[in-house]
C-alpha cells in the first residue's frame, strides 16, 4: 500500500528506507538475504549478487535481494515489513573499555543525557568514520521504551582492519565518537509463542545478550535456548553473563579446544537437540559462514519455516570485497 520514488542509481532498499518506510535488512552487502523481496511487477538490475546468495532459481520465482537490486522500471516489491525507529546521528564518549578476551573488546558508550535514544533489542549501529567510512556493531544493551543513554558493543580484533586496530592500539576512555542508528531488522518477533532457539558465533552473542535480557524483563514464557559457539574457551568472553539467566538453557560450544562440554560446529549442536523445527523460531548471529550453513542446515534438514530465521550475519570488509 506504500508508493515511493527511487533516485537514479539507488537500490530499492535504500530508497525505500530514505523514504521512511521500515522495511526488513541487515548487512546491506547482497550475503544475509534479510532483505529479500519479492517483484511482482517490474525489471531490476539484481546487481552484484553471488549465486550462493540468489540463484538462478530464486530469480525465477521473483526474488530479489533489495540492497543491490536497482529499478530498470517501475516495480511492484513485496516484503514483510517490520518494527523500528528511524536512525539518527549522534555523538557518544567512551565510559569503559575492557578485554574480556586476547581479540574481544567490550566497549561503553555514554551518549549525552538528553538522547534516550531508543532501539530493538538485537538491532546495530554504524560508527561514522573518516572519508566517509562506516563500521557495524551490534548493541549488546537491552532497551528501555523511555530511551537509554548508555550502550555496550562487543568489537572482535580484525588485524589490519581500521576501525578494530584503531580500537586495539589507539582508542582509550574519554574519547569522543559518532554513530547512526538505530539499524537493522534482527530483533524479537514477539507475536509468536513458539519456542525460541538462539544460535550466536563469536561476537555474535552481543544482539543475543540484549535479545535475552530484554525477553527476561518482558517475563516472555517461551521456551528459550541459547547455543554459543566459540573456538576456545577463553572466547566466552561473558560466559558469567549467559550463565545467570534463569529463563533460558544455555549450551555452550567449543570448536577447537576439548573440554567436558559440547564440541564441534554450533549448528550441529543445535540439529542434535532440534532435529525437527517445524514448530520453533530461530535467532542467528555471528560469523557469516555460521549463519549460512545454519540457514540451509535447519531448512533442508530439519524442517524449519524459512520465514521463521532471523539472522545478522557479522560481514568484516574482507568478507565485503569477497562477496563484490
Amino acid at each position: 500500500g506504500h508508493t515511493y520514488e527511487a533516485e537514479e542509481g539507488k537500490n530499492v532498499l535504500q530508497a525505500g528506507l530514505d523514504a521512511g518506510h521500515m522495511m526488513p535488512y541487515s548487512c546491506r552487502a547482497g550475503v544475509c538475504r534479510t532483505c529479500r523481496g519479492t517483484i511482482l511487477e517490474g525489471k531490476v538490475d539484481y546487481g552484484m549478487v553471488h549465486e550462493t546468495y540468489l540463484p538462478e532459481s530464486d530469480k525465477a520465482k521473483g526474488y530479489a535481494l533489495l540492497c543491490q537490486a536497482k529499478p530498470l522500471s517501475d516495480l511492484v516489491v513485496e516484503v514483510r515489513e517490520v518494527e523500528g525507529v528511524r536512525p539518527r546521528i549522534i555523538p557518544c564518549r567512551v565510559e569503559k573499555l575492557e578485554k574480556p578476551a586476547p581479540d574481544v573488546a567490550v566497549i561503553g558508550l555514554r551518549l549525552p543525557m538528553n538522547e534516550n535514544f531508543r532501539f530493538l533489542a538485537g538491532q546495530y549501529i554504524d560508527f561514522l568514520l573518516k572519508d566517509g567510512k562506516r563500521r557495524s556493531f551490534s548493541l549488546a544493551t537491552r532497551p528501555d521504551p523511555g530511551g537509554v543513554t548508555a550502550l555496550e558493543i562487543h568489537v572482535r580484533h580484525t588485524p589490519g582492519g581500521v576501525f578494530t586496530d584503531h580500537v586495539f592500539e589507539k582508542l582509550k576512555v574519554r574519547d569522543l565518537l559518532r554513530f547512526e542508528g538505530p539499524l537493522g531488522s534482527f530483533y524479537l518477533r514477539e507475536d509468536s509463542n513458539k519456542p525460541i532457539v538462539m544460535v550466536a558465533s563469536g561476537t555474535g552473542f552481543a544482539p543475543i545478550k540484549a535479545i535475552a535480557q530484554h525477553a527476561l524483563e518482558k517475563k516472555i514464557s517461551r521456551p528459550i535456548t541459547l547455543y554459543w559457539g566459540v573456538r576456545l574457551k577463553r572466547d566466552l568472553y561473558q560466559l558469567d553473563v549467559a550463565q545467570s539467566w534463569p529463563h533460558l538453557k544455555f549450551i555452550p560450544v567449543l570448536s577447537d579446544e576439548k573440554w567436558d562440554g559440547r564440541m564441534g560446529f554450533v549448528h550441529r549442536a543445535v540439529m542434535e537437540d532440534f532435529p525437527d523445527m517445524a514448530g520453533v523460531q530461530v535467532y542467528a548471529c555471528g560469523a557469516p559462514i555460521v549463519v549460512e550453513s545454519a540457514r540451509r542446515d535447519f531448512s533442508e534438514q530439519c524442517k524449519l519455516p524459512p520465514d521463521e530465521f532471523y539472522a545478522d550475519s557479522f560481514l568484516t570488509e574482507a568478507d565485503k570485497a569477497a562477496t563484490a
